[in-house]
């Protein structure tokens, strides 16, 4: 469902991106890990088409994102770190928007802003001007929204910000049902380890715009003890060790 070959970007002398590589099936939720600056804006941006890559293609569904843009978007909704809302429009308003956006029908948009809203718990301010908003609240409501056209792949950043304990937990059981059970694609960049931890199947580690590491979280084990690391068992420690701790890590691997 996302197909990323031989990506690579530079700006200027600068090489963001080094011919990173990652393939994605249907179902699948992908944890993108990384120092900060190695990489991965970069990635999603080019993913998203807000970006062209030097060299290398990023594929949705199998259109070409920078070929076939309209069509490999139609499949996807992206959600970034930060949630940006119109202020004068309420949260039905604005979730109405992106369903005019998707052309979707009217009735359809009323059917999914209920049964989302009932989830995310957004009846008690879902008729507010988004002004008025905390941060929690304007990412339940931009989660709920990318979600309301029955996207195939969510391209997702820090999807834990801002949201309190019980809607994180929500937020990570609703991307883990969808994945098994609709064939939702996640693909999600986080600093949160503990997330990446219980809802990805695989995990890619970024460390200067180079994969170092891409696998389960057993794999990532096996394959640390395999190049002389202490086989940590938790995320933090392996993530450490793969990237000097300060993104200054050791060459590429292949993929388990």
């Amino acid at each position: 469902m996302i197909e990323i070959r031989n990506l690579s970007k530079r700006y200027g002398e600068k090489v963001a991106l080094h011919d990173l590589s990652i393939s994605l099936k249907p179902g699948e939720v992908f944890a993108f890990l990384g120092p900060n600056g190695a990489g991965k804006t970069t990635t999603i941006k080019i993913l998203t088409g807000l970006v062209r890559p030097s060299s290398g293609s990023a594929a949705i569904g199998g259109f070409d994102i920078t070929k076939d843009g309209l069509k490999a978007k139609a499949l996807m909704s992206y959600v970034p770190d930060e949630p940006h809302l119109y202020d004068k429009l309420t949260a039905r308003e604005f979730m109405r928007m992106i369903g005019d956006l998707y052309r979707m029908p009217r009735e359809t948009v009323e059917t999914r802003i209920a049964q989302l809203a009932e989830y995310f718990e957004l009846h008690d301010f879902i008729d507010d001007l988004t002004e008025s908003f905390s941060h929690g609240m304007k990412q339940r409501t931009v989660i709920a929204a990318a979600l309301l056209h029955d996207p195939k792949v969510l391209v997702i950043d820090e999807p834990m910000v801002g949201l309190d304990p019980k809607s994180a937990r929500d937020t990570k059981d609703l991307l883990r049902t969808l994945a098994t059970e609709q064939g939702l694609t996640v693909f999600m960049s986080t600093h949160t380890l503990s997330v990446a931890e219980e809802v990805a199947d695989r995990i890619g580690i970024l460390s200067h715009g180079r994969l170092v590491a891409m696998g389960t979280l057993q794999e990532l084990r096996a394959l640390q003890s395999q190049r002389g690391g202490p086989g940590h068992h938790r995320l933090e420690d392996l993530f450490l060790e793969l990237t000097g701790g300060n993104g200054n890590g050791k060459k590429p691997v292949a993929e388990s």
